[in-house]
């Protein structure tokens, strides 16, 4: 049986855009399902009840939250391609990077996405 695979996300959303990523970077074939953040479904609601944001990945119904959860949960079940290194430095390395983009790039492009 194959993996049923789901992306809820906002397309503009850098943190959407990290996990579709992951997802084409494995060749996983996934389903999107845009989500409207100012009017924000029952499946958001319900699925990420925490937050209420995006991005939310369904595997075979399960809902995982959170982009970085999320990246660790592709990369724990789909062992092919890893997104990390394998080295520790290496790991360490792409954490940094990823952390400043979070920090410093992201928060610019919500800015702007609020304007």
């Amino acid at each position: 049986m194959a993996d049923e695979i789901k992306l809820l996300r906002l397309w503009a959303s850098p943190f959407c855009q990290r996990v579709e990523l992951a997802l084409k970077l494995k060749g996983l074939q996934y389903q999107l399902i845009d989500e409207d953040i100012w009017n924000k479904s029952e499946l958001l609601l319900q699925s990420n009840p925490v937050h209420k944001k995006v991005p939310v990945l369904f595997h075979n119904g399960n809902a995982i939250a959170e982009s970085f959860v999320i990246m660790e949960y592709i990369d724990e079940t789909w062992k092919h391609t890893p997104l990390l290194p394998k080295h520790p430095h290496g790991r360490a390395n792409a954490r940094f990077w990823a952390n400043f983009v979070d920090e410093k790039v992201t928060i610019r492009c919500e800015c702007f996405l609020l304007v």
